[in-house]
């Protein structure tokens, strides 16, 4: 006589994911392989996502990949191996994109406010000073900036409000005129006849006045030529409407001479 191996014939009745094993004559006994679990009869595959999040970041993604096998991913907003997830904050990146006198505030995950800074006006992504810092700011009217601070004329770094006429800064870096005003010891009062002092003028104002009196105290004239508005039958208004905290800039063409 020999023994009945009852694991000879369609795995001994096991599930197709378990080991028939023989334990005595004519007898076995069914273990689920590695990565299920059952009777041996029944065998199911194991989801480790289904506990303990699979042991993932509670700020991560389980997503089961096999039998008792995961991989964990971050979720948005978060970074890490998935295991380990921190919150990455908006704000801790080139200012979360705000302007660089703006406070970043995160909100939510992928969400942030951008607010300008005390004494800086603007959307929070551009926020603009007094129009004394602003001329420094803009290649078009830096030249005037530093003309004024050679004069230390510090006029416009008040509350204000005040209009600017600038020309633009290839205008005074060319004009020859320039230099024989500066050693002439008048270009200061040249420079305040570009300022207009108690009153924040935008392009549209303008179009409905014709005189304004500047800081020099001589009057500047404004009129309308071609859909411009140009001051003293000579200089056009090329750029408009760049607000500070106390006026407003207006680029021009041409230099005023009073």
């Amino acid at each position: 006589c020999s023994a009945i191996d009852a694991c000879e014939s369609s795995n001994g009745g096991c599930s197709a994911k378990a080991e028939c094993r023989r334990t005595t004559p004519g007898n076995r006994a069914c273990v689920c392989n590695a990565g299920y679990t059952g009777d041996g009869i029944v065998c199911i595959e194991i989801n480790p996502c289904l506990e303990n999040n699979g042991g993932c970041d509670r700020n991560a993604e389980c997503t089961q990949t096999g039998p008792n096998q995961a991989v964990c991913n971050c979720l948005k907003g978060y970074s890490g191996d998935g295991k380990r997830c921190t919150y990455i904050s908006l704000c801790s990146q080139n200012n979360g994109g705000c302007s660089e006198f703006a406070i970043c505030n995160d909100t939510e995950l992928t969400e942030r406010t951008c607010t300008c800074k005390p004494n800086y006006i603007g959307d929070g992504f551009t926020c603009r000073g007094n129009i004394f810092q602003e001329l420094l700011r803009n290649s078009n009217t830096s030249r005037f900036y530093f003309q004024l601070e050679a004069l230390s004329i510090r006029d416009i770094t008040g509350p204000g409000p005040f209009t600017l006429f600038v020309p633009h800064t290839d205008v005074l870096n060319r004009d020859p005129q320039v230099k024989d005003w500066i050693a002439k010891g008048v270009m200061a009062q040249v420079l305040r006849y570009h300022m207009v002092g108690c009153a924040n003028l935008l392009y549209k104002d303008l179009t409905t006045i014709t005189n304004i009196t500047s800081l020099h105290g001589d009057l500047i004239h404004i009129s309308s030529s071609q859909n411009s508005l140009v001051l003293n039958n000579k200089a056009e208004i090329i750029l408009s409407d760049a607000v500070g905290t106390n006026g407003v800039i207006h680029v021009i063409n041409q230099i005023l001479v009073p």
